[in-house]
């Protein structure tokens, strides 16, 4: 195959750097989003048991997919998105392909925003969903314009925040009303494969790497796969922390955005805690999302990273599921479900086939490289398990998986 190299860009200006602590905030932003709103009440038929081990093996795979992509962008002389790496090394199909499921997974998650965030701004001030929803798509879509510094400083102060009132919740739940472990300790196995499905898309940050990877090269290299490790480690605590709380005091009596019923539960100032805390996971994740999606499809028609194709690249990415979400096309848990399965596939396995393509093509010697977790077995593990959740997302949408798994 023709490798194919992507036309030089007329832009020079370097992005900003990040520091090893906002690559740790930009990977956990990006994860703590819409997902983690979803998890319990897709969970509870399965029980919290099976929602663990989805989330082990989504977050295992994923983590050492994350990982493929670094040595990648670092084996790299160009400043890549992932869609540009897919071009540079796998040609056009590639590039497309990459493009492909960034889109549908951008899409996808800002849809679910656009809902979420209405609706969470109208319960907590009683403004207008449609109102809410322009409001945080606005000031979202500003600080995303504003580069990586930007997003990266806001990611972290976010993040801190969330982190608080997150043990705090939980700490309440605990020692107030307390959980009831016959809620918690519960395993139904055939319910596992369609939790797979929205925990493939909760942990799918791999199209944010090249952005940490560059941001960290300069004065942090040796922390890069440290912060992935630690962000997705964090990611997978909270994931599951949440669902146990939720689901040991609720059950399966859990809403479809399991802030609402949760903090119903506890009482009305934990009713305003719990919105702000998912108000706040999904601005993040937005700001993370919305910028990756942007600065790829920049990438994909080769604009300057500065100038009016910015502009257009910002309208693309937030508009398209704005209009999506206005015209009540898609479900929140739905639109989640889709997204992850058939961009999962994509995002998941060429990661595989970029990093066997750089080692032999790279431009440049990488000063990290990936160890053990690159054996031909994780690899192939890698394209089995996110191939069946293609396979079941395609099963979803043409109505062929079993009613109890829909």
């Amino acid at each position: 195959m023709t490798t194919l190299s992507p036309t030089p860009s007329p832009d020079t200006r370097e992005e900003s750097q990040l520091t090893p602590l906002q690559g740790v905030a930009l990977i956990f932003g990006t994860n703590i989003g819409a997902g983690i709103l979803s998890l319990p009440y897709a969970g509870r038929n399965g029980g919290f048991l099976a929602l663990v081990i989805a989330l082990a093996v989504a977050g295992v795979l994923t983590t050492i997919s994350m990982l493929y992509v670094a040595e990648v962008s670092l084996r790299t002389k160009r400043p890549l998105q992932l869609s540009g790496l897919a071009e540079q090394y796998l040609g056009n199909w590639g590039r497309w392909a990459v493009f492909a499921a960034i889109l549908v997974n951008g899409t996808g998650a800002l849809i679910a925003y656009a809902a979420g965030s209405g609706e969470l701004l109208h319960n907590l001030v009683g403004m207008p969903p449609l109102w809410g929803t322009l409001i945080f798509f606005a000031i979202g879509t500003f600080i995303m314009y504003k580069g990586l510094e930007a997003t990266g400083v806001s990611e972290m102060l976010i993040t801190a925040a969330m982190a608080a009132i997150i043990l705090i919740l939980c700490g309440w739940t605990f020692v107030g009303p307390g959980i009831s472990l016959s809620n918690v300790w519960v395993l139904h196995p055939y319910f596992i494969v369609p939790i797979m499905n929205l925990a493939v898309f909760t942990f799918m940050a791999q199209y944010v790497v090249p952005e940490l990877a560059r941001g960290m090269e300069r004065e942090h290299t040796a922390a890069i796969s440290k912060s992935i490790i630690a962000g997705m480690s964090v990611t997978g605590f909270v994931l599951a922390l949440v669902p146990f709380a939720a689901l040991g005091l609720l059950g399966e009596s859990v809403s479809e955005v399991v802030t609402i019923s949760w903090g119903e539960e506890l009482g009305r100032s934990a009713y305003y805690m719990a919105n702000v805390f998912a108000l706040l996971a999904m601005f993040t994740s937005f700001m993370a999302i919305g910028y990756t999606t942007m600065r790829n499809v920049i990438d994909i028609f080769h604009w300057p990273q500065h100038g009016w194709q910015r502009g257009v690249a910002v309208g693309i990415t937030v508009l398209i599921p704005l209009a999506i979400s206005f015209a009540g096309l898609g479900g929140f848990v739905s639109a989640l479900s889709y997204a992850g399965g058939i961009a999962g596939v994509i995002m998941s396995i060429v990661p595989v086939l970029l990093l066997n393509t750089a080692r032999k093509r790279g431009d440049r010697e990488p000063a990290w490289t990936v160890g053990w977790s690159a054996h031909p077995v994780m690899q192939w593990l890698i394209i089995l398990v996110y191939g069946l959740a293609g396979l079941y997302s395609v099963g979803t949408i043409l109505g062929l998986v079993p009613a109890g798994w829909q």
